[in-house]
């Protein structure tokens, strides 16, 4: 499985070019905020709001002082507003108690800031701080399964498997290059199986739900 994991990198790079993340952020605190803000909204429309959040708020001490109300309404664009605008105070808040305000480089460490998941926490690690790391999110866990992966339906659980199979230097970008199939070819409810180039290696394609 190993070697064909090898493969289906090449693949991935082949259909989808560079491997990168589409939020846009120039630090390990934006990318934490546009990580919040990106839980049921696109990816163009958090760019959007960041795009004049981040000249605002600069430093977790500034998600702090601001007013509730100020800050819901610098995010209601992103949906669920009031509970990430909690989210963002809540994080920053603990962020500058417990770590001087400077955001930790350690995914165990960073899973245990308020508001702050596993996924998110590996997504800072291996994008922000550039070292290996799985970012399981819903196409990773989606994508994963169809190809045969992993059987497994719980994140860390998957987490775990992608790392036995996948070489360590390649975890961020397998994993990211897993979350743009996920969004542009193998989506949730009907795949673009006649584009993807996995066919071979794909269980969901072999059972024949994608002819």
């Amino acid at each position: 499985m190993k070697k064909e994991v090898k493969g289906i990198f090449e693949k991935l790079k082949k259909m989808h070019g560079k491997p990168r993340v589409e939020l846009k952020y120039s630090s390990p605190l934006e990318l934490m905020v546009a990580a919040i803000l990106a839980a049921q909204c696109t990816d163009e429309r958090v760019n959007k709001v960041t795009e004049s959040l981040f000249k605002k708020y600069r430093t977790t001490k500034d998600y702090m002082k601001v007013a509730d109300t100020e800050l819901e309404e610098d995010v209601r664009p992103t949906g669920f507003y009031r509970n990430k605008a909690r989210s963002l105070k809540n994080f920053a808040a603990d962020i500058e108690k417990r770590f001087g305000g400077r955001i930790p480089e350690d995914v165990e460490a960073l899973i245990t800031i308020k508001g702050v998941g596993r996924k998110t926490a590996n997504m800072v690690v291996g994008l922000a701080f550039g070292k290996p790391a799985i970012i399981v999110d819903t196409h990773v866990i989606r994508v994963s399964q169809r190809i045969g992966l992993t059987k497994q339906d719980e994140p860390d659980k998957i987490e775990a498997d992608l790392k036995k199979l996948v070489p360590q230097d390649s975890w961020t970008d397998f994993s990211l290059l897993i979350t743009l199939h996920g969004r542009y070819i193998c989506i949730a409810r009907k795949p673009d199986c006649p584009r993807c180039l996995l066919q071979k290696e794909c269980d969901f394609f072999k059972a024949g739900h994608g002819s």
